[in-house]
């Protein structure tokens, strides 16, 4: 099933939650909504679902137009943040609800739909706890309940509101992980909101940033992640140094280093590098950016070294663990740092360069 949302605007009184969404979702694509807190990917999912009437646009299943369906016409599974799960019915039988909620002409007989729980019950690892009920499960279980509920009617389209948001650090890591792999196995049309940069960089196919009821920029989470096209999208996605340069007659200049541009025009621009992607040595080398150690802390496999540097307050540099032993990097050090890749905005433009 592929969806195609086209000029959707919704406004609530005077406020405007979403200005002119125009997006296509590819079948069986598991797609993120990320963003901040009231950028409207909520408000969004709720009107792809059919639980929200847009102020105007078109929603298109294939090339159905829904926009004027209820949800159920829909043909949609839903997974809220807080499980929404019968507290009075044991797994197997919230799994199940939906299949016999449908018409009698519709339904499975009975044991049919007992083989198909068992399937689900296995496809998300818990047919051992069928008979238990959801206070006495963990909240990583109940939310996997939850999706095998949601898909059990075999819906067109799988739509996931902050899915993990209710669950800690450790079970969170542990059920994206397995989200991503059961999407595999379901292979159902999917979005799912988040505010979890990390989440979606890892779970997504393709993630839609959204800013203030806008779209900033769509693509897989490589594109993403390694070429923001805004302010917005850079600062949001992943850490990121801010570093201070000018551009003079074709060359960009940030301290010590400098490379050639295409930009001609001379201004003072925002250059922004991650945190890996800079080079750092004890060793002087020509055309780069010198700086002091003030701090460094150990990640497990990884060193963040943070650097003193005049003109831009501090820098932080990811290492590998094994250069931070070879190189014997110390509080006090003078270092000298090259990016590897960089963009930088002059005006409204963002322009990449990598090296």
């Amino acid at each position: 099933m592929t969806i195609h949302i086209k000029q959707i605007n919704k406004s609530f009184g005077q406020f405007q939650a979403l200005h002119d969404i125009n997006v296509d979702i590819k079948e069986g694509e598991l797609t993120a909504l990320l963003g901040q807190s009231g950028c409207g990917k909520t408000t969004l999912l709720r009107i792809i679902a059919g639980l929200e009437t847009a102020s105007s646009g078109q929603i298109l299943f294939d090339q159905q137009d829904v926009t004027g369906l209820s949800a159920q016409q829909r043909d949609i599974g839903f997974v809220f943040q807080h499980y929404a799960l019968f507290r009075h019915m044991t797994v197997s039988d919230n799994i199940s609800f939906g299949l016999r909620m449908k018409p009698k002409s519709q339904r499975l007989s009975n044991q049919e739909i007992q083989a198909k729980v068992k399937n689900l019950l296995e496809l998300i690892q818990l047919e051992h706890i069928e008979k238990r009920y959801p206070d006495q499960l963990s909240g990583g279980q109940r939310q996997r309940v939850a999706l095998a509920r949601a898909i059990a009617t075999e819906p067109k389209v799988l739509l996931l509101d902050e899915p993990f948001g209710a669950l800690d650090a450790k079970v969170r890591k542990d059920l994206r992980r397995w989200l991503r792999e059961f999407h595999k196995e379901i292979h159902v049309t999917s979005i799912f909101v988040t505010h979890d940069q990390d989440e979606a960089l890892e779970v997504a196919d393709k993630i839609i940033l959204m800013n203030e009821g806008k779209i900033e920029q769509i693509g897989t989470p490589e594109q993403v992640y390694k070429h923001p096209q805004s302010y917005f999208a850079a600062q949001f996605l992943g850490d990121m140094n801010l570093l201070d340069g000018y551009i003079h007659q074709g060359m960009l200049y940030v301290d010590g280093f400098q490379q050639k541009v295409t930009q001609t025009t001379s201004a003072h621009v925002v250059v922004y590098v991650r945190p890996h992607e800079m080079e750092v040595t004890k060793a002087p080398v020509k055309n780069s950016i010198k700086g002091k150690i003030i701090r460094v802390h150990t990640t497990g496999p990884t060193v963040q070294l943070e650097v003193h540097h005049i003109k831009n307050d501090s820098i932080e540099i990811s290492i590998s663990y094994a250069q931070f032993e070879r190189e014997k990097f110390t509080v006090g050090d003078e270092v000298y740092m090259q990016p590897h890749l960089l963009n930088y905005f002059l005006q409204d433009e963002l322009v990449e360069f990598m090296i």
